[in-house]
């Protein structure tokens, strides 16, 4: 073969569409299998609508950054209307309660917004108190994880407490996607609401925490495992925290009966699936470590006379 023919050959191969090398038999029963309706979860979801993610996340981080950021009534004229009208939009795309309607609920939600932005001011006001690295408020609101997860949460929550389906989940799946840090929408939180450092922390639906509390990281605020959910749906699942209690780090509490009383402190990796009273401190007993002298550094492996 030539060096011509096979720039020729090459040229035909570049023009043809790979599909027409599948079996058009293959394609055609793939198709009709797939648009076949039947009754199970996938079309189920589809019935109840599917919002796009990506439009989802970008509404929720505007309307973040409108409470926490933008003060200028110029600027605000502008997003309002604007954020407005795609919230509009995205409800349009699922199924609403009987008796609500897309805008009924905008405008239920836009006079919440004052409220959020107050709320988020005292969680700023909380990590600056709270937190000895950070520097400024500025900071805070662009750099700590936390804010950016308590700030879409009071958003999601709103739109959970008017009885949105699907978008306050997305909304908050968006926040722990970024950060690490999984609020459920439905979690009902008090003012002055801290998470140091905040990765791995999760907060269960029927949570709910009063106000001045601290979380740090690894915290897991959850439900006993259910073996039949649809009989637990809409029950209290999960744990009560008090004012002014701090939890530190890798604490699991568990249960819908659990509450930590006020000003109680939670130390490290704690496991909790009772209830203790105000002002209580909880420990785990430390584990017992076993210290080798005389250690020859040649030696990498653990060797233990017990």
């Amino acid at each position: 073969m030539t060096r011509g023919e096979t720039r020729s050959r090459t040229g035909a191969d570049q023009s043809l569409d790979p599909v027409d090398l599948v079996n058009p038999d293959v394609l055609e029963t793939t198709v009709a299998a797939l648009s076949t309706s039947l009754e199970s979860a996938l079309v189920k979801a589809a019935s109840e609508g599917l919002p796009d993610r990506v439009e989802v996340a970008d509404w929720v981080e505007r309307t973040k950054r409108l409470v926490l950021m933008q003060h200028e009534r110029s600027a605000l004229r502008s997003e309002v209307p604007h954020l407005a009208g795609r919230l509009l939009n995205l409800l349009r795309e699922v199924n609403l309660p009987d008796g609500t309607t897309p805008a009924g609920i905008v405008e239920a939600f836009l006079p919440r917004l004052p409220a959020i932005r107050g709320m988020l001011a005292e969680d700023v006001e909380a990590a600056f108190e709270g937190d000895p690295a950070a520097r400024s408020f500025a900071e805070i609101v662009l750099a700590y994880p936390s804010i950016r997860a308590i700030a879409i949460h009071r958003i999601a929550h709103e739109l959970h407490l008017l009885r949105v389906p699907t978008l306050p989940r997305l909304m908050s799946e968006n926040a722990h996607d970024r950060t690490g840090i999984d609020i459920h929408p439905g979690a009902r939180i008090g003012r002055r609401f801290f998470i140091d450092h905040g990765t791995g922390v999760v907060i269960g639906e029927t949570t709910e925490i009063g106000d001045n509390v601290r979380l740090y990281q690894g915290v897991t605020l959850g439900a006993l495992s259910p073996r039949q959910a649809d009989s637990l749906r809409g029950v209290k699942r999960h744990p009560t925290i008090e004012d002014d209690v701090t939890i530190y780090a890798g604490v699991t509490i568990l249960g819908g009966e659990v509450t930590i009383g006020r000003g109680s402190v939670i130390g490290g990796n704690v496991w909790l699936t009772d209830s203790v009273p105000a002002g209580s401190r909880v420990i785990a007993e430390p584990p017992r470590q076993m210290v080798r002298r005389n250690f020859d550094p040649g030696d990498r492996q653990l060797h233990w006379d017990i």
